[in-house]
């Protein structure tokens, strides 16, 4: 039931892949959590991660096999082209003083059998099937840290293009604005109340912002293939992002003096390494012990002159068959400190992953207190440059009044609509600092995956 559920709930995210992937010239409407979600089903390296774990499965059952009954089979034939000779002495045919040589075996020989190998007690093979159990919980969380790095990427590149679009549409509207000055300016030119340097710079003006028009689309294009690229989309998919999803801020997240750290992936592969670790050095210290292992064997084995061995009754071949059972009991005794130099390479190996466990602690209390400052930060810099904006546009607005009134002149106006770009791209780019900052702390936490719901 709970399968079919599953199914149930990607039947949309499958559809959109479907639409998405029908072609260039229908372009797409894709949400920040339709991005995510895409991302998750289609990136590359969420896709290996989950192999990972699959080949980690793999792993264990072979090394669960080496515990259970190793049994293999054996057939020959052989025919012995020259037979070997021996030499006997002639007092066991009372001819006392003379040598013998005769003949010793058969010119065919053909046999089969069966062996049997179960371990009965061998330390390492049991601490290496637990080390390897080990190895799938690492390659669960490994798969849950590349989703996690995927959606912090693909949400960083899918804000980066819609500010850039922001930046686009603030071009736009200069550009608006200085078409509507240029028109007056030739107009006056015209009836000579304007001088010709007066539409050269604004026509230097109109080209410069047409330049900057132009690196901005390219530098949208770019950043649209980098976010489809991270999302495992085909590039030439056109798509379309909504820019309501880009929305105002207005007052700071909940944000506590300190975090825990338990549900952090990071934190949580790193103790996964440091049981692997020290499963490895137990492996090391079990060289020590002795191994018991049962063994047994069955072969049927023919041996014949003639080649009739398998005549059934009427042929020359005589067939016999012999079988054991024992067990092998092996006890190390001296290696040279070869296992106790193993032992302390391993020993070293833990002391290192435990110093990596206080360094991953403390670069993830790091990113979560940047991710802080970076939201406070940011947030005076958005309400600064929010009233700077507003207060920027009334500049600008009582100078084009008074330049259409003749109270002042173009180097005042043109003085004026810079600085308002400046201040309408500043807040803008805040507003991405503030997101990426956002998505930073929403990771600290460890709830980045909140964002795929």
């Amino acid at each position: 039931m709970n399968t079919i559920i599953k199914q149930i709930k990607r039947i949309p995210l499958l559809l959109l892949g479907l639409a998405l992937s029908n072609g260039v010239n229908a372009q797409q409407s894709l949400t920040l959590k339709e991005a995510l979600n895409y991302a998750v089903q289609n990136s590359v390296n969420i896709r290996k991660a989950k192999l990972d774990i699959d080949a980690g499965k793999y792993k264990t059952e072979e090394i669960r096999a080496q515990a259970l009954p190793q049994i293999t089979g054996s057939a020959s034939l052989t025919d012995n082209l020259i037979i070997q000779s021996i030499v006997l002495p002639g007092e066991i045919i009372q001819r006392p003083g003379e040598v013998i040589v005769t003949k010793a075996g058969t010119k065919y020989n053909a046999g089969a059998g069966v062996q049997l190998n179960q371990q009965l007690f061998n330390q390492t093979v049991f601490t290496g099937l637990k080390a390897a159990k080990t190895s799938e919980s690492y390659y669960k969380l490994s798969a849950d840290l590349s989703e996690e790095q995927i959606i912090e990427m693909v949400a960083n590149n899918y804000y980066s293009v819609l500010v850039n679009r922001q930046q686009l549409n603030v071009i736009d509207t200069n550009i608006k604005n200085v078409q509507v000055v240029e028109k007056i300016i030739a107009n006056q030119y015209k009836n000579g109340l304007a001088k010709k340097i007066d539409v050269d710079r604004i026509s230097v003006n109109m080209t410069n912002l047409l330049t900057q028009r132009e690196q901005i689309l390219n530098a949208i294009r770019q950043l649209e293939n980098q976010l489809k690229f991270s999302m495992g989309m085909p590039v030439e998919t056109a798509i379309v992002l909504p820019s309501t999803e880009l929305t105002e801020v207005s007052q700071l997240p909940a944000m506590s003096e300190s975090i825990n750290l338990d549900n952090r992936t990071e934190l949580k592969i790193a103790r996964v390494q440091k049981d692997l670790y020290s499963l490895d050095r137990k492996a090391k210290i079990s060289e020590y012990y002795p191994t018991l292992a049962l063994n047994s064997n069955y072969n049927y084995s023919g041996v014949s002159n003639k080649f009739d061995l398998f005549k059934g009754g009427n042929t020359t071949a005589n067939w016999f068959d012999i079988a054991s059972v024992g067990v092998t009991l092996k006890i190390p005794i001296f290696d040279g400190f070869a296992t106790r130099s193993r032992v302390r390479q391993a020993d070293v190996n833990l002391k290192k992953v435990e110093e990596d466990i206080r360094q991953t602690k403390n670069s993830l209390n790091l990113a979560y207190e940047n991710a802080k400052i970076g939201l406070r930060n940011n947030m005076n810099t958005i309400n600064a440059q929010r009233k700077n904006v507003l207060l920027a546009q009334e500049i600008y607005t009582s100078t084009q009044n008074n330049y259409n009134n003749g109270l002042a002149n173009l180097t005042d106006l043109l003085e004026t609509e810079n600085s308002l770009t400046e201040a309408q791209n500043n807040y803008n780019q805040a507003l991405l600092n503030y997101k990426i900052a956002e998505i930073q702390l929403i990771k600290s936490n460890g709830n980045i995956k909140s964002l795929l719901q």
